[in-house]
């Protein structure tokens, strides 16, 4: 799919959030400014509401959300040096309670949520290009999600 700008990448925040469930993960990767926050925030909001505070964790790690329907954990495992180490922070936990957004799932070196869409968000030309791939309950779920 095509993100021609940052509200096309917020559309597709939307088109996850909305297919979203408890026990499952959104893993986003790609390089340093793809847009994997913006999707993070867009998703975050069509959860809770949207003027939600969503700030990136880099630092904090994980933050937390809740909405009427379903909590949410954001996580950016970019300054993480161990798989182990996101589950030390609450991602199964989080898992458990809810679902998770997951920035840099490589970090967890193979350690990937069963119940996930992963997401590839790419840089192209002065654009941007996702690609989905689902597992586990995601499987079928994201077909015919266009811009």
């Amino acid at each position: 799919m095509i993100l021609a700008d940052e509200a096309a990448t917020a559309r597709l925040g939307v088109a996850i959030a909305r297919a979203l469930r408890a026990g499952e993960a959104v893993c986003l990767s790609g390089p340093l400014g793809a847009g994997k926050s913006t999707l993070a925030r867009a998703l975050i909001r069509a959860l809770t509401t949207p003027d939600e505070e969503v700030p990136s964790p880099t630092f904090t790690l994980v933050q937390f959300y809740e909405s009427s329907t379903l909590k949410v954990a954001h996580f950016d495992l970019y300054r993480l040096t161990s798989a182990e180490e996101a589950y030390e922070i609450g991602l199964d936990e989080a898992l458990d309670d809810g679902a998770a957004v997951i920035e840099w799932p490589e970090r967890l070196d193979g350690q990937l949520p069963p119940d996930r869409l992963d997401v590839e968000i790419a840089l192209q030309g002065t654009g941007r290009v996702a690609r989905w791939v689902p597992h586990g309950a995601w499987v079928g779920r994201m077909e015919g999600t266009t811009d």
